[in-house]
């Protein structure tokens, strides 16, 4: 097929021109999309006509590169990294100096007629070849800085020297994993403020362990600006560098006793939680909840500052070496005198300058605290976690608020022009618009991912295994330029290999496992890089019950990490009543003729399921088995099976129907916002809680012997 000048400048910058929808359909990028998404890429054009002229600078901008900004050398394999340099350069000399992470220094020479020649190429009347520069030795792992000089000119290159695979625990071995999740905020106990702390996760790691499971996951635990937003969902947090001190304990401040003030608060606070167990379907009042923590948190952070104390400089030098916390402090401060988000700042605050004239100091100082004590109750909670051998199985969010600290630090970095989501599918008719900006991956490159491997560093200081939501992201994200309906966006591709590379260092250096979230519509390329990598993916039943194709469920993968459901998705007892549906029809996304087809649908997938299960020996014959017998033979299903993980959704056990989320809602549905049905106290000790968790104790134990059996026959 005939490509237009425009689509042909498109492919030049990574944005797809077509892709495959949800249905199975070639669907075209609209030219009006296209042309937005590359003026935001930087392509030099201001209406489709000039694509002919920006397609010439393009690529002799190309070609005039002698080096990509960021080069891949995997471990085990040869480096040879690709150059590209005008061909009456060939009797020219070259040479090369690699810094390496470690200190050390590596460097060559040659001439450039010495090197491979890949292609000739000529652009623009000049005649370019493209060679390969083999890198001398086997490069020890880490980020490695080659600077290339040939004939008077100059590049820089980073180099990723990494292993392909991602982490993978040696000492584990065939052994089969499980573990429970439940959303910290909606986590409780009989002595909670309303909502979970990170006490309460750590009495909930805690139990676990003792059940004999292996980790706790949760949702992200991020950033928010509390003071400008009454929005708390956790995947659209301010930043992905700093925590969310909602979720302190100020009890277990080392200030707390000496703070008299503090203390006096503990009424106010009680007096919140009681009010909290006598909401409508216990709802959290984050507004009031922060307000009056905060206040107590403010109290602490007075008796802390009002004296010199080892503490003090404990705190010093923990900013010198992290000197970003003071620049968090700085935005949350400023921030709370403008009275607004940082895009309606005025200049130069908006462009980044902020002086101490811009804040109030207590307010700063305040920040400074907050985090600090986040940062020392997190790592308690680690130290606590790794004496028990449990995993913290934490969330890495697909992106973060334009009006938050990030997006503000890194204005060059995330494309303000566009926001990130999804095209059209079988849920969402008309696309999904999630409001974030994307991040440019040209500039990524350019600053050697510096960002994304300090929002990394940050999770997995902690969690020992990090899912990535939206996994697809790293290989193509859907761009909404401002303006267009979210039907109307257009794919751009990123640098996938490389995004791996550092998913596989980072790993290694603090022994985490990396999953993949690839539901939904992925390219079978996505699923061949997890599998590449090592990264683990996901197995969902509800994704995986689908009476169209046909009455059986697909085996569960050894690399899974397997669940009932996401935090996304209704609970099972919501899904196996079709309550969801119910839901749909009444958010005007299914119309009446769609919901009846549906239920029809969801009559076929229960009697197929029961009729595997009992095919499975996992149900006894019975003309209607109750939500708690498919409910454990479900679990049984998961636990029994290869799955290198089984994640078990507290909720499901005593068989809530309220979702935690209605993904496509906002003011709609209160979501983030539903505390848990039963105190911790009061659903550890529940007798389907307590039966259903030691079976699938004992069949993933049994799993795990019959993996080892089978490794050792081998």
């Amino acid at each position: 097929m005939k490509r237009t000048d425009l689509e042909r400048l498109a492919r030049l910058y990574g944005v797809n021109v077509e892709y495959v929808d949800v249905w199975g359909h070639r669907r075209a990028t609209s030219p009006e999309a296209m042309l937005r998404t590359l003026q935001l890429l930087g392509a030099p054009l201001a209406r489709a006509g000039d694509a002919a002229e920006a397609i010439r600078k393009r690529r002799q901008d190309c070609w005039q590169r002698i080096l990509e900004p960021v080069f891949v050398a995997w471990e085990g394999s040869p480096a040879a990294l690709p150059l590209r340099l005008p061909a009456v350069q060939n009797r020219h000399a070259w040479r090369y100096r690699l810094d390496l992470e470690d200190g050390g220094r590596v460097e060559s020479s040659g001439t450039v007629d010495g090197l491979r020649l890949r292609a000739l190429r000529e652009v623009e009347g000049v005649r370019y070849a493209a060679r390969l520069l083999d890198l001398a030795g086997d490069l020890p792992r880490g980020y490695h800085r080659l600077t290339l000089e040939v004939g008077d000119r100059e590049a820089e290159c980073l180099v990723i020297a990494a292993p392909r695979r991602v982490y993978a625990d040696a000492a584990t071995g065939p052994k089969r994993l499980w573990g429970v999740f439940l959303p910290l905020y909606a986590l409780f106990r009989e002595s909670s403020w309303g909502a979970g702390d990170f006490s309460d996760l750590e009495a909930l790691m805690q139990w676990t362990a003792d059940q004999g499971g292996s980790l706790v996951a949760t949702l992200p635990l991020l950033a928010t600006l509390w003071e400008l937003t009454d929005d708390p969902s956790p995947y659209n947090p301010a930043s992905r560098l700093f925590w969310n001190e909602f979720y302190l304990d100020p009890r277990q401040t080392p200030e707390f006793e000496s703070c008299p003030a503090a203390r006096a608060l503990v009424g106010t606070l009680d007096d919140l939680r009681r009010e909290a167990g006598r909401r409508p379907a216990g709802l959290i009042d984050y507004g009031k909840q922060m307000r009056f923590k905060r206040q107590m948190l403010e109290a602490l952070a007075a008796t802390f500052f009002e004296s010199s104390s080892p503490r003090r400089d404990a705190l010093a030098g923990h900013c010198r070496e992290n000197p970003e916390l003071e620049s968090f402090a700085r935005f949350r401060a400023a921030g709370e005198r403008q009275g607004a988000a940082w895009p309606a700042w005025p200049e130069p605050l908006r462009s980044g300058a902020l002086s101490p004239g811009d804040y109030d100091d207590a307010v700063y100082r305040y920040h400074l605290y907050a985090q600090w004590q986040v940062e020392q109750q997190l790592r308690s909670m680690t130290d606590r976690a790794d004496r028990l051998d449990l995993l913290w199985y934490l969330d890495f969010p697909l992106g973060v608020s334009g009006q938050g600290y990030d997006v503000w630090r890194e204005r060059d970095l995330f494309v303000r022009g566009a926001a990130a989501g999804a095209p059209p599918d079988a849920f969402f008719t008309k696309g999904q618009n999630w409001g974030f900006p994307p991040l440019n991956p040209d500039a990524l490159r350019r600053q050697g991912y510096r960002y994304f491997i300090k929002a990394l560093r940050n999770h997995l200081q902690h969690a020992r295994v990090l899912r990535l939501d939206h996994v697809m992201g790293l290989y193509r994200f859907y761009w909404i330029p401002h303006g267009l309906a979210a039907d109307d966006g257009a794919y751009v591709r990123y640098p996938v290999e490389e995004f791996f590379a550092i998913l596989a260092l980072e790993s290694h250096r603090v022994g985490a496992r990396i999953v993949g979230e690839n539901l939904g519509t992925v390219p079978a390329r996505v699923d061949e890089a997890l599998r590449r990598h090592g990264v683990d993916d996901m197995y969902v039943l509800q994704y995986e019950t689908n009476p169209d194709k046909g009455p059986t469920l697909r085996s569960v993968p050894a690399t899974a990490v397997a669940s009932l459901n996401t935090h996304d998705m209704p609970q099972f007892a919501a899904y196996w009543k079709g309550l969801d549906v119910d839901d749909r029809v009444d958010l005007g996304l299914l119309t009446p003729e769609q919901a009846a087809a549906e239920r029809v649908r969801r009559e076929r997938l229960r009697r197929d399921l029961v009729g595997f299960f009992v095919r499975e020996k996992l149900l006894e014959p019975s003309q209607d088995p109750s939500v708690a017998a498919v409910l454990e033979a479900c679990q049984a299903y998961l636990a029994r099976s290869r799955a290198s993980v089984v994640l078990v959704n507290l909720e499901d056990l005593w068989a809530e129907t309220e979702p935690q989320n209605v993904p496509g809602t906002y003011r709609e549905r209160p979501n983030w916002r539903r505390r848990a049905r039963y105190s911790f106290e009061t659903f550890s000790r529940l007798p389907a809680v307590r039966r259903i968790l030691a079976s699938v104790d004992r069949l993933r134990r049994r799993a795990s012997a019959e993996a080892a059996e089978k490794e050792d026959d081998a």
